[in-house]
């Protein structure tokens, strides 16, 4: 909940803290650290965890060490892309989302899992947000705001930029389940050799390394592996994207762009889908070819997913989270106890204190 000095004194320089556990989340939250220091208030990190390349971190970006460096910072709101927050820090708990509903699981073990920990949730547009304003009437400790999503805020800040010939991004989810990154294999090498295309290749950071391996050794000068934290400029630069179920795709979407998909778990009428290997590259033909049908689902898939073009989303969230620190939007009832959960994270952090 929000600290008693921010509501006491409303035009005092409030404080935010940007939680992270995984690389991705760097991109997801500096747009978010730019709007707020473009307001003249104060921005800390805290990394939670081994899976973050903290050398990813800028020389001005300013970190917190410890659990008790962020409860001395007394943060009047906590931006989560994560689902776990610990109860025991400071602030409005403000889930922000590390991706969109990309359907890898079911929605209630999946995107609109309610997991007890967070005050106000960000959504993306119409297609998340009626389903927490039904969930937030339904438990009553929550509430939303309909936002759009910060990470992708200079998704929409680029020229197009026609290339000399069509570039393909391959982008992967790590789940051995819905990964396309072994079944393409052969493909993408035989297709990279002949030159028709230009190739990216960017994957989840969980990726096997074994696959990780393979692609990087058939890399070329029509083939570039990229590691990066910031997929951002990959979407800008290409013209169609080979992917499965991962929540990247939605991404390149919201630029118009078509996406082709290896047996996707949720098949849909603004991606074209196939389930042979060898089916690679006809598909990648026709998506070039930018069908009427195809790019007129996407275009109506855009607007339900996430309307906002203006690369403000990350002003629209502080303006929520404003709105919550003034006491607008009390929730009816306390969050739930979480009892085991709880337990389970002040274990890790080996923090017992009250």
């Amino acid at each position: 909940m929000p600290t008693q000095s921010s509501s006491a004194n409303p035009n005092r320089r409030k404080k935010y803290l940007l939680y992270i556990a995984q690389n991705y989340s760097y991109a997801i939250l500096r747009p978010l650290q730019a709007a707020i220091l473009g307001r003249g208030d104060d921005v800390k990190w805290f990394v939670h965890g081994d899976e973050v390349n903290q050398s990813y971190f800028e020389e001005d970006e300013q970190r917190l060490g410890s659990v008790e460096e962020v409860i001395a910072y007394q943060p009047d709101a906590v931006f989560v892309p994560g689902n776990i927050v610990p109860d025991f820090i400071p602030g409005l708990k403000v889930q922000v989302f590390h991706g969109f509903n990309a359907g890898k699981v079911s929605d209630k073990r999946g995107h609109f899992n309610i997991r007890g920990f967070f005050d106000l949730y960000c959504t993306q547009g119409e297609n998340t947000t009626l389903p927490f304003l039904q969930l937030a009437q339904k438990h009553q400790h929550f509430s939303v705001a309909e936002t759009g999503w910060p990470a992708i805020d200079p998704l929409y800040n680029y020229t197009p930029v026609a290339n000399a010939k069509p570039t393909v991004l391959l982008c992967s989810t790590f789940s051995r389940n819905f990964t396309c990154a072994p079944h393409l294999f052969e493909q993408v090498k035989r297709l990279s050799e002949t030159g028709r295309w230009n190739w990216l290749v960017q994957f989840h950071p969980k990726m096997d390394k074994a696959i990780v391996d393979q692609y990087k050794g058939i890399q070329n000068e029509h083939l570039t592996f990229v590691e990066t934290d910031n997929v951002l400029p990959l979407l800008q630069k290409a013209d169609v994207m080979v992917c499965d179920t991962s929540s990247v795709l939605i991404m390149f979407l919201l630029l118009g762009k078509p996406v082709v998909t290896f047996k996707t778990a949720r098949p849909k009428d603004y991606l074209l889908d196939f389930d042979k290997p060898t089916e690679l590259e006809q598909h990648i033909e026709t998506a070039l070819t930018h069908p009427e049908p195809l790019m007129t689902k996407i275009a109506e898939y855009k607007q339900q997913t996430h309307p906002y073009e203006d690369g403000k989303s990350a002003e629209r969230v502080l303006a929520a989270v404003d709105e919550r620190l003034a006491g607008l939007y009390k929730p009816a009832k306390r969050k739930p106890l979480n009892l085991l959960r709880r337990f389970k994270i002040r274990k890790q952090f080996n923090y017992w204190k009250l």
